[in-house]
């Protein structure tokens, strides 16, 4: 497995940053519906466990990081009416249908430009922050969490949702080769950008497997645990802070 140096050239974190965020402009107006034919529906569980590891300590604050159509922050919103809820991306296309989204369902969170590498916000500002499905893309993993750890409070808490490797075994060969061929055919004509739904596969196959995460996490401060979800298609990481 290839890995990201833990602190790559920032001329190699630039190039990466403002090429996968062309890309998800380019794929915004199908990325909630993609989601929801290529997992079957099943990423809404998903999120709704990692939702429930982010607010069990009762936070007032919430940031997602890398929030995208707000899919996740929606559910944390949902869920914690009392708490005030931000949503930060880099991709404005994808910020103003989490927008559209929010005003539907009624919900008052906040959705925000900002770089998960250099987000825009004083230290200890947040009690909780989450990543769903976003964390794969930062081009520097190191610093995103180090970014992460920097805005929590003192007794802060991280959750990342994120899909790992495929893990050996028959389940595994055989999602992997849902990934690298059915899925980018898929993506490709529901989106219309083959290059995306190429991305995709080669970004899972290239992250970190659980337990690398977890040790990446550990080295950042955090105490940390995590579990797999659906035979380990997706995985949920929590770090505690304090």
């Amino acid at each position: 497995m290839t890995l990201p140096p833990a602190i790559p050239p920032v001329g190699d974190r630039q190039d990466k940053g403002r090429e996968v965020q062309a890309m998800f402009a380019s794929i915004a107006p199908r990325y909630d519906l993609l989601n929801r034919v290529l997992s079957l529906g099943v990423d809404r569980a998903w999120r709704r466990e990692a939702a429930r590891e982010a607010l069990a300590l009762g936070p007032k604050r919430v940031l997602d990081v890398a929030t995208g159509t707000a899919d996740f922050a929606l559910e944390l919103g949902a869920r914690a009416p009392g708490a005030e809820i931000v949503g930060s991306d880099f991709v404005p296309e994808m910020l103003e249908i989490g927008r559209e989204k929010a005003r539907a369902r009624h919900l008052n969170i906040r959705l925000e430009e900002g770089d998960a590498l250099n987000l825009p916000y004083p230290d200890g500002s947040f009690d909780a922050v989450t990543c769903a499905f976003g964390f794969r893309n930062f081009a520097d993993y190191a610093r995103g969490l180090a970014e992460m750890w920097r805005v929590l409070t003192p007794a802060g808490r991280l959750v990342i949702l994120e899909f790992p490797p495929p893990r050996p075994g028959l389940f595994g060969s055989l999602f992997r080769l849902y990934f690298r061929h059915v899925l980018p055919r898929i993506g490709a004509l529901v989106s219309g950008n083959a290059g995306a739904y190429t991305y995709l596969p080669e970004s899972v196959l290239a992250f970190p497997d659980p337990e690398r995460l977890a040790q990446l996490m550990r080295a950042t401060g955090f105490r940390t645990r995590y579990r797999l979800l659906t035979f380990g298609i997706a995985a949920i990481h929590v770090g505690d802070k304090g």
